[in-house]
């Protein structure tokens, strides 16, 4: 664990219910094994106390925000309970349009559980790319339309029509 500058920029902001915290876990060192440089608050900014929430503290979180080209919303049974979540997909829809969606919950979250919070399916979804075979993570937003996640937070890539389904 380590503290930031305040100014330090991050590919991904990673937004997450913190009943979530072993599979964020494992998602941040697999995003950071891929290259990607990730925000968590309780791995960035663990003197941050959740149960103490200040205007400094909730300012801090919004220059973190700010100071990410991405969000990746962490969705699982849990996050329906997270009243940061939506904050955070609110504000850095609002300022980036770059926002998506991961499952981390050992339960099929798909489209079709996002009721309560169906805004969620107006947003793509990470997964892996099955057909190479690789570890390639991509952005989805239908099973022709998707573009890699590398291209997406480096280059700002949209995803586009190919001819290769991935599903």
């Amino acid at each position: 664990m380590f503290s930031t500058s305040t100014t330090s920029m991050f590919d991904i902001f990673l937004s997450h219910s913190y009943l979530d915290k072993e599979e964020v876990w494992g998602l941040y060192f697999d995003l950071k094994r891929k290259g990607y440089n990730v925000y968590v608050d309780w791995i960035v900014d663990p003197h941050l106390d959740r149960s103490n929430v200040t205007k400094e503290s909730a300012q801090l979180v919004k220059t973190r925000m700010k100071n990410s080209k991405s969000l990746l919303l962490a969705v699982s049974y849990n996050a329906s309970v997270s009243k940061w979540m939506p904050w955070e997909l609110g504000f850095v829809d609002g300022n980036t349009d770059k926002c998506a969606i991961v499952p981390v919950s050992e339960g099929d979250v798909n489209r079709a559980s996002f009721k309560g919070v169906e805004y969620l399916a107006l947003y793509p979804f990470v997964t892996k790319d099955s057909l190479l075979g690789t570890e390639n993570l991509i952005i989805v937003e239908s099973p022709s339309t998707y573009v890699s996640m590398y291209d997406w937070i480096k280059s700002n890539a949209k995803p586009t029509f190919k001819s290769r389904s991935i599903f």
